[in-house]
């Protein structure tokens, strides 16, 4: 297992798959979502209306049209509203969602960021030592896990969790 912390565009990674910070109706929203969405052209939305709405703490995957990865996992993560409505077990199932999904179709390499601590509200810290915790427990095969980064604090946040 290699786990990696970059600071970055997510939809420049040449991976098997990129998550998708999505929400329910996995249409293009802001952030991480919007940028995905148009880096990978209106087909990624054409392929997200088929397949409807995704619930909180799921993932679905599409192919990656323009992107250089091969697919996109659309990952639903929870809002934060004060932590005592499931928001940690709705953030787990999510990341074991994606990692379902990563070795249903054998990927070797895959490419997350740091999903619900944006617009949804999330705490930084609780929600990077959620995605670390589930990521060493779904890598039992060699894959390259990176997380990608948005900005100076959330890339401290993981390489503090990573060591």
């Amino acid at each position: 297992m290699t786990i990696s912390i970059l600071k970055g565009d997510i939809s420049v990674q040449q991976v098997d798959a990129i998550v998708n910070s999505a929400n329910p109706s996995l249409l293009a929203g802001g952030g991480v979502c919007g940028a995905i969405h148009k880096a990978a052209g209106p087909e990624l939305e054409v392929a997200c209306k088929e397949i409807g709405r995704c619930g909180v703490g799921t993932a679905v995957i599409t192919p990656a049209f323009n992107l250089p990865a091969k697919f996109v996992i659309h990952a639903v993560g929870p809002r934060w509203l004060d932590g005592t409505r499931g928001e940690p077990q709705l953030l787990e199932q999510c990341y074991a969602s994606i990692f379902r999904l990563v070795a249903e179709n054998d990927f070797c390499s895959v490419a997350i960021p740091s999903i619900s601590t944006g617009i949804y509200h999330y705490p930084l810290d609780a929600a990077v030592e959620i995605a670390m915790r589930v990521a060493r427990q779904n890598n039992e095969a060699e894959r390259l896990i990176r997380f990608i980064c948005f900005d100076d604090d959330t890339l401290r946040a993981y390489e503090a969790a990573l060591h």
